[in-house]
C-alpha cells in the first residue's frame, strides 16, 4: 500500500505557472506508474498525465501536450506537474494516483489503485 499527499495547489492568473508535488509513503515508489489527473466542477475525473515507473515513458492528455510536463524522482518517492500557460479551463482539483497495472502509462481512472487527497487549482481570466 502506497499513500499521496499533494500539495502545490493555488490561484494564478491565466498564462501563469504551477508546480504540483505528490510524496509518497509506504511501499516502494518506483514499483508503481504513476498519473495526474483533475477534476473540474460538475464533471467527471480525468487524466491530463501519466508516467512510466522508470520516468521514461510519459503519456498526456491533447488537452496539456506542450503546455505540462510530468517527472518523477524515485529517490524522493516524488512525483511533480509543471503546468505552464494555464488556462481557466485549467480549474480543477488534482490528484495523483498510483497503479499496480502492467501498462507503462496507465490511461484509465480504475486502472490506478490509491488516490491523493487532491489539490485545488484555479486560474483566474
Amino acid at each position: 500500500q502506497v499513500q499521496l499527499v499533494e500539495s502545490g495547489g493555488g490561484l494564478v492568473q491565466a498564462g501563469g505557472s504551477l508546480i504540483l508535488s505528490c510524496v509518497a509513503s509506504g511501499r516502494t515508489f518506483s514499483s508503481y506508474a504513476m498519473g495526474w489527473f483533475r477534476q473540474p466542477p460538475g464533471k467527471e475525473r480525468e487524466l491530463v498525465a501519466a508516467i512510466s515507473r522508470s520516468g521514461h515513458t510519459t503519456y498526456y492528455a491533447d488537452s496539456v501536450k506542450g503546455r505540462f510536463t510530468i517527472s518523477r524522482e524515485n529517490a524522493k518517492n516524488t512525483l511533480y506537474l509543471q503546468m505552464n500557460t494555464l488556462k481557466p479551463a485549467d480549474t480543477a482539483v488534482y490528484y495523483c494516483a498510483a497503479s499496480q497495472a502492467a501498462d507503462s502509462t496507465p490511461i484509465v481512472v480504475r486502472q490506478y489503485d490509491y488516490w491523493g487527497q487532491g489539490t485545488q487549482v484555479t486560474v483566474s481570466s
